[in-house]
């Protein structure tokens, strides 16, 4: 028998907040045990093309700024409304699963499954994980934020040798 209170692992999620909602969302997902998987360029073509192609499944979506790191994946993705960003996004109380399709946590899931099944054919690897269970997400809530989160994007590949996701840093 499970004890669901010894092994239940508390979200990093928004209590409460709809992550259905139009808005624009910064995301980063880490390799399992941050292995270094994308220095491959065949991997992270992968990568890159089921990022792009979750438009053609999810219409509500926009892609904006990404990267493809030697262990993680930045990117930004806005759902609904694809206009300025406006609002502070308040949390909503009433708000539904972060699994509903259309979700963030439902885009983000089926684009890690389907990586994973890919990249796991290309190395002949079935079942193994390619990602860390979770992701992180930061609800982008105005425009001067936004701008500083794609640049931090667009830097990161030059910032690489100090970057803490980095196994071979410089200290």
């Amino acid at each position: 028998m499970v004890d669901s209170a010894r092994h239940h692992r508390r979200s990093i999620r928004l209590p409460h907040y709809d992550y259905t909602q139009a808005g624009a969302y910064f995301i980063t997902i880490v390799t399992c045990q941050r292995e270094l998987l994308f220095d491959d360029p065949a991997l992270r073509q992968i990568i890159e093309t089921f990022w792009q192609r979750i438009l053609q499944h999810t219409p509500q979506a926009k892609l904006d700024t990404f990267v493809v790191m030697p262990n993680h994946f930045h990117g930004i993705l806005w759902l609904g409304n694809t206009g300025p960003v406006t609002s502070t996004n308040e949390a909503n109380p009433l708000a539904p699963s972060h699994l509903l399709s259309g979700s963030l946590g439902a885009i983000v899931g089926n684009f890690k499954s389907i990586t994973t099944r890919r990249i796991n054919q290309v190395r002949k690897t079935p079942g193994q994980p390619v990602w860390q269970r979770n992701y992180y997400e930061h609800i982008i809530r105005h425009d001067k934020e936004l701008n500083a989160i794609r640049q931090y994007i667009l830097d990161n590949p030059a910032n690489w040798s100090q970057d803490t996701e980095n196994p071979n840093r410089s200290m």
